[in-house]
C-alpha cells in the first residue's frame, strides 16, 4: 500500500512564509551572510539616530523661532481681495519712475514677482516686473521693520505674484544691469501679496525672454517654443518684450489715426457681415445667418469707396480683417488687423498715393522718437537695425522691378506675380542701390489686381495700383478704383463675377462717385517688418491661423 502524502497544517505554512521573509537578500540574490548583516543593522541604527537628531533639532528650531519676537509681524502677509472696501491717499509710484534723484525717499510700488533668491535666512533679492520695467527689492534683517519670518516670508512669495511694496529708494554699490532699472533698488519696509499664484506656471518667465544670441552662446539657457508661448499667451504676454511690442502695435495705430485725423479724415466702422465676398474671390469665411448665409468680410473695401460716393472726401478704418486662406506661412494670418484708407483726388492718384508715403514716414519718425523706451526693450531680445527710409519716399515702377531682378538673375515675365523671395530679393537689391527699406512699388499688372482697380490710361496691361514695402515685404497694396459705373461693369464681367452680386456695391457708382484711390495695411506686418521679428504670430496679440483658434 502507497505511502500517504504527509499533512502540511496551516500554522506551519505560516511559520516558513514568516521566515523566508525574514531573509534579507544582497545585491546578488542571495542571502547575506551575518557579518553583511550586522553590518546593515549598524547602518539602519545610525540612519534612524540621525533622523532622531534632524527631527528633535526641527522641533528645537521651532520652538525659538515660537518664542522669538517677530518685530516685523505688522509688515508682511497676504492682504484681503480687493473688493474696493476703501479708498486711501497712497501715492503709487511706477517702476518706470524711479531715478537716482529720489534716491533716500519712501516710495509705494505694487509690482509682480518675477524671482527671488534668498542670501541667507537674513537677506533676500527680489526682481519686480510692471509693464516694461523691472528693478531690484532687497529684505534685509534689522532691528526695527525687518525680520527673519519677514525675509523669510518674502522668499516665499510663488513668482508672478502681485506684491504691494512699501520700500526706501537706495542706490546700489554697482548699477543692476539686470534690471531695466539699474541705477537704484528698492530697501523693502512693507510687503504685502495682493495677488497669489496657485498653480505651477507653465514656464519660467525668463526663459521666454532669451535672445537668440544669447542662447547660442550659453546652451544650459532654456526655451520656450512658441506653441508653449502661445498655449500659454496670457503667462507669455507678461514678457517686457511683448509688452513693448503691443504698445508699439497700439502707437501704430495711434499715429495712424494722428496722420489721417490731420489730413481732414473721418474714422468710419463698416460691417464685418456681409452677402458676398469683399474681393470677389473665394478665401471667405462662409457663415450661417439665420435661414440663410453670410461672408465676414475680407475688407471693407467696398463699403469704404461706397463712403467716398457719399461725399466723405477721406475715410478710414481700423478693424479685423477676415482671410479663409490655408497658409501657414510665418506672415500670414486668418483674421488680423487692417489699417484701411480711402480717399478722393483732383487729378491724380499719386495724389493718395504719396500722402500715404508721407504718412509712413510720419509713423516710422514718431515710432523712434516718442517710443525709443519700448523699442529699445525689444531689440534687447530681437536685434535689429532702425530701417532705412526717405523723407520722400522711393517710387519704382513695377518693369524697373523686374528688370532689376532680371539683371540680379530672377527669371520672370513682365506680368508675372512676385513671389515672396523674389519680394525678399528686390528689398535686398533696392537697399543696395537706393539705401532704403522702405519704398513704393508702382504700375502693377492688371491681371494680378482685384476687379475694381482703374486701368493704366496709356498701357491696359498695367493698372494704377501701388504695393509699400518694408524691409523686402509687402506691407500695403492700394490702388486707383474704377469710378464710373459702365467701366466697373466692365471689369466685374472680365472677373467673371455675377453682376447681381454687387448690385448694391456698383448702385453707388450710378449715382456718380468722385475718383478716388486707398488701401489695406497690416497692422501686424507693420509691426513685424519694423521690429525684425520673424513670425507674425508674434505681433498679433491672440493669433489665428489654420491650425489654431485657441487661445
Amino acid at each position: 500500500m502507497a505511502e500517504q502524502p504527509q499533512q502540511v497544517s496551516e500554522q506551519q505554512v505560516n511559520e516558513l512564509a514568516q521566515k523566508v521573509e525574514e531573509v534579507i537578500l544582497g545585491e546578488d540574490g542571495q542571502p547575506l551572510s551575518k557579518k553583511a548583516l550586522k553590518k546593515r543593522e549598524k547602518e539602519l541604527e545610525k540612519e534612524k539616530k540621525k533622523q532622531e537628531r534632524l527631527a528633535r533639532e526641527a522641533e528645537e528650531r521651532a520652538a525659538r523661532e515660537a518664542a522669538e519676537v517677530d518685530h516685523g509681524v505688522d509688515n508682511y502677509g497676504r492682504s484681503a481681495v480687493n473688493m474696493s472696501r476703501e479708498k486711501t491717499e497712497t501715492k503709487w509710484t511706477a517702476l518706470g519712475e524711479l531715478t537716482a534723484e529720489m534716491v533716500g525717499q519712501l516710495v509705494h510700488v505694487q509690482a509682480r514677482v518675477q524671482g527671488s533668491r534668498p542670501v541667507s535666512g537674513k537677506m533676500c533679492f527680489l526682481v519686480l516686473r510692471e509693464g516694461v520695467e523691472t528693478a531690484q527689492a532687497v529684505l534685509s534683517v534689522d532691528a526695527d521693520t525687518v525680520s527673519k519670518k519677514m525675509v523669510k516670508f518674502a522668499t516665499s512669495i510663488p513668482n508672478e505674484s502681485i506684491v504691494s511694496i512699501t520700500a526706501e529708494v537706495v542706490k546700489p554699490d554697482v548699477p543692476v544691469e539686470s534690471c531695466t532699472v539699474g541705477t537704484v533698488e528698492l530697501r523693502v519696509r512693507k510687503v504685502f501679496v495682493t495677488s497669489e499664484v496657485k498653480v505651477t506656471l507653465p514656464f519660467a518667465l525668463e526663459d521666454a525672454m532669451h535672445s537668440e544670441e544669447a542662447c547660442a552662446r550659453d546652451a544650459t539657457l532654456n526655451r520656450v517654443g512658441l506653441d508653449t508661448r502661445l498655449n500659454n499667451r496670457t503667462m507669455d504676454l507678461r514678457t517686457i518684450t511683448n509688452n513693448a511690442i503691443f504698445k508699439i502695435q497700439a502707437a501704430v495705430c495711434q499715429l495712424f489715426r494722428e496722420y489721417l485725423t490731420n489730413e481732414g479724415a473721418t474714422e468710419i466702422h463698416t460691417p464685418k457681415i456681409i452677402s458676398t465676398a469683399s474681393e470677389g474671390g473665394s478665401n471667405v469665411f462662409k457663415i450661417t445667418y439665420f435661414k440663410g448665409a453670410a461672408y465676414l468680410a475680407q475688407s471693407p473695401q467696398l463699403y469704404k469707396q461706397a463712403c467716398i460716393a457719399a461725399d466723405f472726401g477721406k475715410v478710414y478704418e481700423i478693424a479685423p480683417v477676415f482671410r479663409a486662406e490655408d497658409s501657414n506661412t510665418q506672415r500670414h494670418l486668418t483674421e488680423y488687423v487692417g489699417l484701411d484708407l480711402e480717399c478722393s483726388f483732383r487729378e491724380h492718384y499719386h495724389e493718395v498715393m504719396n500722402m500715404i508715403g508721407a504718412m509712413f514716414v510720419y509713423i516710422f519718425k514718431n515710432l523712434e522718437l516718442r517710443w525709443a523706451r519700448e523699442l529699445e526693450v525689444v531689440r534687447r531680445q530681437y536685434p535689429s537695425e532702425p530701417i532705412k527710409f526717405d523723407e520722400t519716399p522711393l517710387r519704382l515702377e513695377y518693369k524697373d522691378a523686374v528688370a532689376l531682378l532680371r539683371a540680379h538673375g530672377e527669371e520672370m515675365g513682365d506680368f508675372d506675380d512676385m513671389t515672396t523671395p523674389q519680394e525678399k530679393t528686390l528689398g535686398r537689391l533696392v537697399r543696395e542701390k537706393y539705401g532704403t527699406d522702405f519704398y513704393m512699388l508702382d504700375k502693377f499688372p492688371l491681371a494680378v489686381r482685384p476687379f475694381y482697380t482703374m486701368p493704366d490710361p496709356v498701357d491696359a496691361r498695367y493698372s494704377n495700383s501701388y504695393d509699400f514695402f518694408l524691409r523686402g515685404q509687402e506691407i500695403m497694396s492700394g490702388a486707383q478704383r474704377v469710378h464710373d459705373a459702365d467701366m466697373l461693369k466692365e471689369r466685374i464681367a472680365a472677373h467673371e463675377i455675377p453682376l447681381e452680386s454687387l448690385e448694391h456695391y456698383v448702385r453707388a457708382f450710378e449715382l456718380g462717385c468722385p475718383p478716388h484711390a486707398g488701401g489695406g495695411v497690416g497692422l501686424e506686418r507693420v509691426v513685424m517688418f519694423y521690429l525684425g521679428i520673424n513670425n507674425i504670430r508674434q505681433t498679433s496679440l491672440f493669433p489665428r491661423d489654420p491650425k489654431r483658434i485657441d487661445p
